[in-house]
C-alpha cells in the first residue's frame, strides 16, 4: 500500500504530480471542509507536506497519531513544532540551500531599492515631476558603507559576498563568533547597529529571535541608517520599525516579511521611505522547483529507510 500524505500546501506541478504517483495524497488545501476531512484520515496519515508559512502545529500533530516525517518547503521551521515532533520521534525536513541565492539576491535588491530610492525614483519620472522640477536629488554611493549582518549562516554569508565587492565593509553578529569568517565579529547587536549605516537581518525566526530588532537597536541604526528584512516578520518590532520610519528616526527599510502576512500592517502602505515585497525571496521558477524536488527526495529517502537530506531534527 502507498503511504498517505496530508498536503497541507502543495508543490509544484511537477513535483505534485510524482508525489500522487509515489504515494496516497489528502489534499487539505483543496478540502471544502478541512476539519471534517482530517477526522475521516487522521489515522492514515504517516507524513504531511507543508511549508515554512504554514506549518504544522501542536494541535494537528497531536491529531495525526501515526505521523512519521514531516516534509516542509522552506529554510525556515519556525511555525512547525519541532519539539512536539520530536518528542514523537517525528522527522522533520526543510529545503536549505538551494534558496540561499535568490534569497541573498533579494536582500541586495531591497537594499539598493531603499538606498537608492529606486520606488520613488520611478514615480517621480511617471508623475511628470522630473520634467517639472529637474533632476532628481543626490543620494549617497555604496562604495565605503557599512554593513551589518545579522545572522551569518548561509543566506548572511551569500549577502556578504555579494555586497563586499560593492565597496562595503561587513561586520556581523550572532550566536557565535565564525572562526572562518573573515569578516569581523560584533557580539554585540546594538553597537552593531550604530556602526551599520545599513543592518540586514538573516537570522533564524521563532520565540529565541522575536523582537530582537527593537526599539534600541533601531535607534542606534539612526536617520541615516537602512534596515533589510529578509528573515522572519517576528524578528523586528514592527510598531517600533513603522514609528522610526514615520518620523525620520530610521532612514530607510527593505522588507520581504512581515509579522501578519499576507495583511500586513495598513500603515506600511503609507510609508514612502520603505520598499515592500510580498514574501518572494525564494520566487524564482528555478528555486521554488529546486525546492520542491527536494521534498520529493525527502520522503523518498524516509520511505526507503534512507537517511533524509536535509533533517532539521
Amino acid at each position: 500500500m502507498k503511504p498517505d500524505i496530508l498536503v497541507i500546501w502543495p508543490n509544484r506541478p511537477e513535483q505534485m504530480a510524482m508525489l500522487d504517483a509515489a504515494y496516497t495524497l489528502h489534499r487539505l488545501d483543496h478540502a471544502a471542509d478541512p476539519k471534517a476531512l482530517l477526522a475521516e484520515v487522521s489515522d492514515q496519515i504517516t507524513a504531511v507536506v507543508t511549508t515554512g508559512g504554514k506549518g504544522l502545529d501542536a494541535e494537528m500533530i497531536r491529531q495525526l497519531p501515526n505521523l512519521q516525517i514531516v516534509a516542509s518547503s522552506g529554510v525556515g521551521y519556525d511555525t512547525i513544532y519541532i519539539a512536539a515532533c520530536t518528542e514523537r520521534g517525528i522527522v522533520v525536513t526543510n529545503t536549505p540551500d538551494v534558496l540561499t541565492d535568490d534569497v541573498a539576491d533579494t536582500a541586495i535588491m531591497l537594499l539598493l531599492a531603499a538606498r537608492r530610492q529606486l520606488v520613488q525614483a520611478d514615480r517621480y519620472v511617471r508623475s511628470g515631476e522630473w520634467g517639472r522640477k529637474g533632476p532628481y536629488p543626490l543620494l549617497s554611493a555604496m562604495r565605503g558603507k557599512r554593513l551589518g549582518i545579522v545572522g551569518l549562516g548561509r543566506i548572511g554569508q551569500a549577502i556578504a559576498a555579494r555586497a563586499a565587492p560593492m565597496g562595503c565593509e561587513i561586520a556581523y553578529t550572532g550566536r557565535t563568533k565564525k572562526p572562518e569568517s573573515a569578516y569581523s565579529f560584533e557580539p554585540d547587536l546594538k553597537s552593531l547597529a550604530h556602526w551599520s549605516d545599513i543592518l540586514v537581518v538573516a537570522t533564524s525566526g521563532g520565540a529565541g529571535t522575536q523582537g530582537l530588532i527593537g526599539a534600541d537597536i533601531i535607534s542606534a541604526l539612526g536617520p541615516k541608517g537602512t534596515l533589510i528584512n529578509i528573515a522572519r516578520g517576528s524578528v523586528v518590532d514592527e510598531k517600533a520599525m513603522i514609528a522610526a520610519l514615520s518620523s525620520g528616526d530610521l532612514g530607510s527599510a527593505g522588507l520581504d516579511v512581515y509579522c501578519n502576512e499576507p495583511d500586513i500592517d495598513p500603515q506600511f502602505r503609507q510609508l514612502k521611505n520603505t520598499v515592500l515585497y510580498p514574501h518572494h525571496a525564494s520566487g524564482t521558477i528555478e528555486t521554488r522547483n529546486a525546492m520542491a524536488q527536494l521534498v520529493v527526495d525527502n520522503l523518498a529517502a524516509f520511505f526507503q529507510d534512507q537517511p533524509v537530506l536535509t533533517p532539521v531534527n
